[in-house]
């Protein structure tokens, strides 16, 4: 086993020989998001993996995020230093069950969550991330959407549209928010009546009640750089905290729930980030027809987005 320091430097002498970029998403671990030339959400990470001049790109989240990387940049090579960091979410709605709601409501529009795989993605008209689930919902031409797979998040984004939305499949969810609950969130406003309490809207509806800002991972990081407020609740996978902490030193922050760890997210270490710039490997390799398909959707949430990106370091 190599020292973090060692293998800290090997991982920046490789990466600059290869020129690759590595990117992070917020609930990686702190080692990663220290080492990461970006780290952000799902929407941010999009972006950045769609404008980076970068050879190769080495992708620290679950599968669907790297799956996406490589959508946006099929001559470019996209590695996962873990390939078994999947998510449970994105396993709930396969392609057949999308293609299943399109025949059941041939009317509708399907717009997906970021969180879905390359696969579905192709099936669908549109893909959105926790950030821009409203602004793309309502970019619709129809009053009917099938949303998926997160009902939670289906159900905060209708509250903030005129749209109807359907939950496909009904009750998709995140095994890490559905684990926050209200009575939890309201003892710990109660013992900290100073704190801001933060939710992400993939937490059920009752928690987001209880919540006094609701939001991607991103937005609350953002609202935690603007807020007066000392201390701060935080409904979301406790890898946030981390990023938080650095950029607000002043500031105390919470989790609502200790446990609320994605444990696929937690794959990655340094050592699989240095054995995959080393080796090359995880590939994310995707057919050529779900490429181009899934593409047209995810281009068309990035299409009127002009939000400038920000490195870590």
């Amino acid at each position: 086993m190599r020292s973090t320091t060692d293998l800290i430097e090997k991982i920046q002498k490789i990466k600059m020989e290869k020129r690759a970029i590595i990117l992070a998403h917020n609930y990686q671990r702190p080692e990663i998001q220290d080492i990461a030339d970006f780290v952000g959400d799902s929407l941010e990470l999009s972006l950045c993996a769609a404008q980076t001049d970068a050879e190769i790109i080495v992708f620290c989240g679950v599968k669907f995020m790297a799956e996406t990387a490589a959508i946006l940049n099929p001559d470019k090579r996209v590695l996962i230093p873990d390939r078994n960091a999947l998510c449970p979410m994105a396993a709930m709605l396969p392609a057949e069950l999308v293609k299943f709601y399109r025949e059941k409501h041939p009317e509708a529009k399907i717009v997906l969550y970021i969180n879905s795989l390359a696969e579905a993605k192709a099936y669908c008209d549109a893909v959105c991330t926790s950030a821009n689930s409203v602004e793309i919902i309502n970019r619709m031409d129809s009053e009917i959407v099938l949303f998926g797979p997160d009902s939670n998040l289906a159900g905060y984004t209708e509250n903030s549209t005129d749209k109807r939305i359907i939950p496909i499949p009904p009750f998709g969810f995140c095994p890490v928010h559905i684990l926050f609950n209200r009575e939890e969130m309201l003892r710990l406003k109660e013992a900290y009546p100073d704190a801001e309490v933060m939710a992400h809207p993939e937490c059920t509806s009752e928690v987001c009640r209880a919540a006094d800002f609701v939001g991607s991972t991103s937005k609350m990081y953002k609202e935690s750089l603007r807020s007066d407020a000392k201390r701060f609740i935080v409904a979301t996978e406790t890898g946030l905290l981390h990023r938080m902490r650095k950029a607000r030193r002043d500031a105390v922050f919470i989790p609502a729930y200790d446990e609320a760890v994605c444990v696929n997210m937690k794959l990655h270490t340094l050592e699989k980030l240095y054995l995959s710039l080393v080796h090359e490997r995880y590939p994310v390799v995707l057919p050529s027809w779900v490429m181009k398909k899934a593409r047209e959707a995810v281009e068309f949430m990035l299409e009127t987005r002009e939000t400038p990106l920000t490195k870590t370091h």
